[in-house]
C-alpha cells in the first residue's frame, strides 16, 4: 500500500487531491444543527492538514448517516464543514451537491492550499449501488473533480470507518486515480495486524453491546486465539440463559441460546461471564437500581449493567493481560445509574501495560462520555464495524483496493 508520504514525495503543490474522510458524526437536534461529538473530524485533520500545508488543492468526500440515495437536509454535511473550518483555523468551501454544478465549479476554482468539502456522498444513489456500472459512473464523476490522473489528480483513503464498504467513494474511485493510504488507515491496519498476528500474551478480548448476533462472527474468529473472552453488556444475558439462568426482562436473543451454549461447551474455560448484575424495572435516569446475582435476576426486572463483583473480576483478568481488545459497553452507560460497569472496565483496559485497543463505535463514545483520558489507551479505533470485520478475517474492500498497483 502506497502511503501519504509516498504521495508527498512526488509533490502535490497545485494538484487536486480527493480525500475520503470519515466525517460520520452525530449532530445536535438544534436549529441549525451542530456537531455534538467531533472525534472523527479531529481524526481526519492530520492528513488534510499535511496536504494543505504542501500546497495541495484538497477535495474531501464523506458521508453522514444513511440517507436513501437522495438529498436529505437531516444528513447534510454543512454543520461538519463549519466544525472542520473551526478546527483547521482556515476557510472550508462547501459544495451544495456531490458531483454537480456546485462541486465542479468550486473544485475548478480551488487554489493551492485550499479545501473543499463535498455534500454527503450518500445523497447520490451511485455511492452505495450494488450495480457496478452505476457505482462506477459516480466514482468517475468524483475522480474528474481532480481533473483525472492526466492533470495530476490523486486519491487518498483515510476513512477507516468506511473501508469495509464496497462503495464508490471508497472502492471504485481508487481504481481510477493513483491511490494512497492515509495515516489513519495505515495506523488502524497496523494495530489490527498486531491483534491478528502474534499478539503478546495473555491476550484478552472484552465484548459488550446489545446483541450476540452482531458479534457471532468475531467470537467465532477470536475464541481460538484469545486467552480470555470477557462478556458483558446486553449480549451477556443470552449466554446466561444458555447456562440455564432466568434473565427476567433483560435483553435476550432466544434464537441465539443454542449458539451460545455451543461456545460455552467448546471454549467455556476461556469465557468469563458476569456474576452479578445491576437491575431496574425501567431504563431511565430516575430508575432505582439494585445489584443481584447473575443467576437470580428477578422476574420483571431488566439487567442494565454488570455489577461491582464482575467489574473486579474482569479487572483482575485484565490486570495480567499484555494485549487487550475492547468492543462494546458493559451496560447502558448513557444513564448514570448504569454507567459504573463500563467505566470500571474502561479504566482497567486503560491500565493495561501492553497494547490496549478500543474498538470504535459505542466503546469510543463511552470513553468520551465518561470523561476518561483517551491518551491512556494504546489505540482508539474510529471504525467499529471495520475493526470487527478485520478481526473476523474478512477482506476490507477499501483496504484491498489500495494494495493494488
Amino acid at each position: 500500500m502506497r502511503s501519504l508520504d509516498d504521495l508527498l514525495r512526488h509533490g502535490v503543490k497545485g494538484r487536486r487531491v480527493l480525500v475520503r474522510s470519515d466525517l460520520n458524526v452525530p449532530l445536535t437536534k438544534t436549529d441549525p444543527p451542530a456537531v455534538s461529538d467531533d472525534l472523527r473530524v479531529r481524526a481526519s485533520l492530520p492528513v488534510i492538514t499535511r496536504l494543505l500545508d504542501h500546497g495541495a488543492r484538497v477535495i474531501v468526500a464523506a458521508h453522514l448517516g444513511r440517507p436513501e440515495g437522495e438529498p436529505d437536509a437531516r444528513y447534510s454535511l454543512s454543520p461538519v464543514a463549519d466544525r472542520l473550518a473551526q478546527l483547521l483555523g482556515r476557510p472550508v468551501e462547501f459544495a451544495l451537491d456531490t458531483v454537480g454544478e456546485s462541486a465542479r465549479l468550486l473544485a475548478n476554482e480551488l487554489g493551492d492550499g485550499e479545501l473543499l468539502l463535498l455534500e454527503n456522498v450518500r445523497f447520490n444513489p451511485g455511492e452505495t449501488s450494488k450495480d457496478e456500472t452505476a457505482r462506477g459512473e459516480f466514482a468517475r464523476c468524483l475522480a474528474m473533480l481532480t481533473g483525472g490522473e492526466d492533470e495530476g489528480g490523486a486519491f487518498v483513503e483515510d476513512a477507516f470507518g468506511a473501508v469495509h464498504r464496497k462503495h464508490a467513494s471508497v472502492y471504485d474511485v481508487a481504481k481510477l486515480l493513483p491511490h494512497y493510504g492515509g495515516d489513519l488507515v495505515r495506523d488502524e491496519v497496523s494495530v489490527l495486524k498486531a491483534l491478528t498476528g502474534k499478539p503478546e500474551r495473555p491476550y484478552v478480548v472484552v465484548l459488550g453491546g446489545s446483541k450476540v448476533s452482531d458479534k457471532l462472527a468475531v467470537i467465532n474468529s477470536l475464541l481460538p486465539k484469545v486467552d480470555r473472552l470477557l462478556v458483558g453488556g446486553g449480549m451477556c444475558f443470552t449466554f446466561l440463559a444458555a447456562q440455564g439462568h432466568e434473565v427476567g426482562d433483560s435483553l435476550l436473543e432466544a434464537d441465539q441460546i443454542e449458539t451460545c451454549r455451543g461456545f460455552l461447551a467448546q471454549n467455556g474455560h476461556k469465557i468469563v461471564l458476569p456474576t452479578d448484575i445491576v437491575v431496574a424495572s425501567d431504563v431511565s435516569a430516575d430508575a432505582e437500581p439494585r445489584t443481584v446475582a447473575a443467576d437470580a435476576i428477578p422476574s420483571g426486572m431488566k439487567g442494565l449493567d454488570i455489577g461491582p463483583r464482575t467489574v473486579a473480576a474482569f479487572a483482575e483478568v485484565l490486570g495480567s493481560a499484555r494485549t487487550v481488545f475492547w468492543n462494546g459497553p458493559m451496560g447502558v452507560f448513557e444513564l448514570a445509574p448504569f454507567a459504573a460497569g463500563t467505566k470500571g472496565v474502561a479504566q482497567a483496559v486503560a491500565a493495561v501495560s501492553g497494547l490496549s485497543v478500543v474498538g470504535g463505535g459505542d466503546s469510543a463514545a463511552a470513553v468520551r462520555a465518561l470523561h476518561l483520558d483517551g491518551n491512556a489507551f494504546g489505540h482508539i479505533s474510529t471504525g467499529g464495524g471495520a475493526s470487527l470485520e478485520y478481526l473476523e478475517g474478512k477482506t476490507l474492500p477499501g483496504v484491498a483496493v489500495l494494495e493494488e498497483e
